[in-house]
């Protein structure tokens, strides 16, 4: 048990509880958008309008969302450079880092599975109704 968990006597984390704080970060993980963001990071560092691009499909607003979020649950390091015009940078932390390892092995599962998937579905739609 952490001292954070002692301090605040949490009960053992139980992901099926709904009040485990265990969902909120499995949420936030494995997110759409973050298990890109994160599988995107684990490559190397990216400026915001970088990442933008390589995660295709996210709204600004979503990346900036997910980013914070990602930042606050301690996955992303967010830096700020001093300079004009702005420049921020974000990458993993070690934490950061271990979360996109497992999730990009969901991600690398389900890109390798499509043709399986895509085939239930086939049949499911084809079954009579």
């Amino acid at each position: 048990m952490t001292q954070v968990a002692r301090d605040r006597q949490l009960p053992p984390p139980d992901v099926f509880d709904r009040m485990c704080p265990s969902r909120g970060v499995l949420e936030h993980v494995t997110s759409r958008w973050g298990v890109l963001v994160l599988g995107a990071l684990d490559e190397r560092g990216y400026r915001f309008s970088e990442l933008r691009r390589k995660v295709s499909g996210v709204s600004e607003k979503m990346l900036a969302q997910t980013l914070q979020t990602l930042e606050r649950d301690g996955f992303v390091l967010r830096e700020a450079h001093p300079v004009i015009p702005p420049r921020v940078d974000y990458s993993l932390t070690p934490l950061g880092r271990e979360a996109a390892r497992l999730v990009a092995a969901l991600a690398h599962w389900s890109e390798e599975r499509v043709p399986a998937v895509l085939s239930a579905r086939a049949e499911y739609d084809a079954r009579p109704r």
